[in-house]
């Protein structure tokens, strides 16, 4: 199936399989209404998030500024310094057409400050100089979700989270950086089905079709990482966790054994990342166990 939102038909706005497809006026109403309670469950009127000019902050941009209003909505921008020009200008032009408030941290020196530069050893040591693009990827996550909390102290608001289903799935996320939040709307929604949202509620076209990109790395894309073109892969997951499809149904539905084995792996190996850090159980009432409250409880100063 090709999506074209209005674009002419020689040009598809992007490729959704159809098993994929949902109504996108119930996914846009349930997001914004989980965000509303979510905040007001929690005592919060104000909300901010990380905006990379990619496609899913973009999408979550525009589901919280219709949920608490733009007033309420704080987008913070967080480039390094060899990061893309064009997500910078994307980032501002969702800014621009929500009429909300932003922010800049350049967090160059935070990353340089520990990796080095030009020769100069960092915090991190000898051995940080000649760390790989993903250990100063992780880094850069991280260091990006440090800045938004901080921020999140002066601006009064609650951090949403912008990952999708799918790369919460695989694990293409970072511990404690891009994948940490108060809480999530997209995280229900695969990436194809983030795209078909994202043209429902109004996302810029030309951040709909650029290619996927962490902007870890000059050049880097998400789809040239993985091996997997995110149609292809969403496909597989939801056939495989979705429709809970057996290896043997999944080969007679097309998929290639060794995609499917290397899928299961990746789901398999990050599931540590999907579930909050598991506490030896040693008193009669244990805090995630069996100590559960709301976020907001009565006696809450909130």
């Amino acid at each position: 199936m090709r999506a074209d939102a209005g674009s002419a038909p020689s040009e598809p706005l992007f490729e959704l399989p159809p098993e994929l497809a949902i109504d996108t006026g119930v996914a846009q109403r349930v997001t914004v209404g989980f965000i509303r309670n979510q905040l007001r469950q929690a005592g919060f009127s104000h909300a901010l998030l990380g905006l990379s000019g990619g496609i899913d902050s973009a999408l979550v941009a525009f589901l919280a500024a219709e949920a608490v209003g733009p007033e309420n909505l704080l987008c913070v921008l967080m480039p390094y310094r060899t990061s893309s020009p064009e997500s910078v200008e994307h980032a501002l032009l969702v800014v621009n057409r929500l009429g909300c408030a932003h922010d800049t941290v350049d967090i160059s020196a935070m990353v340089d400050g520990y990796f080095g530069r030009d020769g100069q050893i960092g915090a991190g040591g000898l051995g940080a100089m000649d760390a790989n693009p993903l250990r100063r990827g992780n880094f850069m996550a991280r260091a990006r979700m440090c800045s938004l909390y901080d921020r999140s102290v002066t601006w009064g608001g609650l951090v949403v989270g912008t990952s999708n289903k799918t790369e919460s799935l695989i694990g293409y996320s970072t511990l404690f950086g891009d994948s940490a939040c108060a809480f999530n709307p997209i995280g229900d929604l695969y990436k194809s089905q983030v795209r078909q949202v994202a043209a429902a509620v109004g996302v810029p076209e030309e951040i709909i079709r650029k290619a996927p990109s962490a902007d870890l790395w000059p050049g880097q894309t998400d789809e040239q990482e993985a091996g997997f073109s995110y149609p292809e892969l969403d496909r597989l997951l939801f056939w495989m966790i979705d429709k809970r499809r057996t290896d043997e149904e999944l080969a007679a539905m097309g998929f290639a054994t060794t995609a499917v084995d290397r899928v299961k792996r990746l789901v398999a190996v990050s599931e540590f990342k999907r579930q909050v850090p598991p506490v030896a159980k040693l008193g009669p009432r244990t805090t995630g166990v069996d100590y559960l409250y709301p976020r907001r409880r009565p006696g809450s100063s909130r």
